[in-house]
């Protein structure tokens, strides 16, 4: 997909991204989250979706937690973002997209030649990092492996499931769950299905 290849050379060409480093997305279901979910993978680093309603202080928790320096945000949802960079100042840099900014990602997307080679990561190199919801405590963040990513498609997909390509997906779920996030994107994709974002 075009769209995930230049959010990643943005991701390692503009923004410093390297293998191994964090990245904060911030945004409803939509077709945007989910090129951004796969380019930070693609380009070798760890991403850290965060629920849509989540709040300043629910924020800077996981971005202090997982040491992140870099968010990738919904310009809709950017004002609890910007508080929680007072609170966790590790994160250095929020890139907005849905903007028509000269600095918004679209806007560094378009600058992008295209074409992008995956970088080469091993099956045991942490692929996300999921926080829990916290109900029995501080919420913890549970490192997911790009081996964890297939073995979730081709154990409970493929042999539950049995998705096919003539699939349709659909769900409520946000992304930022690894149960919206593998119901809703690894599934399909892996399957060769189509999946319908909810945004609300």
């Amino acid at each position: 997909c075009h769209r995930v290849d230049r959010i990643a050379q943005v991701l390692t060409r503009e923004l410093g991204l390297v293998p191994g480093g964090r990245v904060l997305l911030r945004a409803a279901n939509t077709p945007m989250l989910v090129a951004c979910y796969l380019a930070v993978m693609q380009a070798g680093g760890v991403a850290v979706a965060t629920m849509p309603m989540l709040r300043a202080r629910e924020l800077a928790y996981p971005i202090a937690k997982a040491r992140i320096a870099l968010a990738l945000c919904d310009a809709r949802l950017g004002a609890e973002l910007e508080m929680a960079r007072a609170m966790a100042p590790a994160l250095a840099q929020i890139v907005y997209f849905n903007s028509d900014a000269p600095d918004g990602l679209e806007a560094r997307m378009a600058a992008m030649p295209g074409g992008f080679a995956p970088v080469d990561t091993g099956a045991e190199h942490p692929a996300l990092i999921g926080f829990t919801s916290g109900t029995t405590g501080e919420p913890k963040g549970t490192v997911h492996t790009h081996r964890d990513v297939l073995a979730m498609c081709d154990c409970y997909a493929r042999h539950i499931l049995r998705a096919t390509a003539q699939d349709r997906f659909i769900g409520s779920p946000p992304l930022a769950f690894t149960f919206g996030l593998g119901g809703l994107v690894l599934f399909p994709l892996r399957a060769g299905a189509s999946t319908i974002l909810l945004e609300r």
